[in-house]
């Protein structure tokens, strides 16, 4: 059954032992084609959130639900097939950059890996490569720059062609222009999927659909930029007084 991409949280609580909670009555609801933010300062929640949709870790109480039917009921290989992730520290193995672009859907055609790499932006790159396509990756991409290797993780999640995507939207230490390659890479993969992106900038997610602001695993404000500026309280003192969040 194809997945239509509807995210619900109903009252979750995690913690990483019985002892030490993390998430307190967590509730979100991201519709199909929806873009949700999630904003707070180091330890407030954000990771552990998009950590749980994929079944990393099982929660202690509440639901998670994927169009409808909690995630315990899927297989996790099922389930993560309906994600996509893309993270800030970026991982590629030793082969060929097509092989890694392929990671995801190993019987992809050459078609299909060009499609994702241009979608990504990181087609033009690859070409200008001795062996383009073919050029060998070792070292964990270690003779790529860290945009690079960021772009091709972008292509890599856009052949799997998810309906649910996680970004991990940090491009600290790299170059201006290539910054605004991924950002276009990244806005060209949330097209039409619903997306749950962690923020470092509250620049990056003035147009999320829903932020969420964390505290200590809880929910303090949510609403849309305009709406949670209006409110006067921690967005918009976040949103005066600082553009940068760890």
């Amino acid at each position: 059954v194809p997945v239509k991409g509807e995210v619900e949280f109903v009252h979750v609580d995690f913690g990483y032992s019985a002892h030490h909670p993390i998430l307190h009555d967590i509730s979100v609801l991201a519709q199909p084609g929806q873009k949700i933010a999630f904003v707070g300062a180091t330890g407030a929640g954000k990771t552990t959130i998009t950590n749980l949709i994929n079944r990393f870790y099982d929660i202690q109480k509440g639901q998670i639900l994927l169009d409808g039917i909690d995630i315990q009921l899927f297989a996790k290989k099922d389930l993560r097939r309906s994600l996509g992730i893309v993270l800030q520290d970026t991982h590629l193995f030793t082969g060929t950059i097509k092989d890694n672009i392929r990671f995801g859907k190993e019987d992809a055609s050459m078609e299909e890996v060009i499609q994702a790499a241009k979608l990504a932006n990181a087609h033009s790159f690859i070409e200008r490569l001795p062996n383009g396509y073919e050029t060998i990756i070792t070292n964990d991409g270690a003779s790529l720059s860290q945009g690079q290797r960021q772009l091709i993780a972008i292509a890599r999640t856009a052949i799997i062609d998810p309906p649910v995507l996680i970004l991990d939207e940090a491009t600290s230490s790299i170059d201006t222009r290539t910054e605004r390659l991924i950002e276009k890479g990244m806005d060209a993969l949330m097209e039409g999927r619903t997306v749950f992106v962690i923020a470092h900038r509250l620049s990056t997610i003035q147009n999320a659909d829903t932020i969420v602001v964390l505290e200590k695993g809880r929910i303090m404000e949510e609403g849309s930029h305009q709406q949670l500026l209006q409110k006067k309280g921690m967005y918009y003192q976040l949103h005066e007084g600082m553009f940068e969040l760890s």
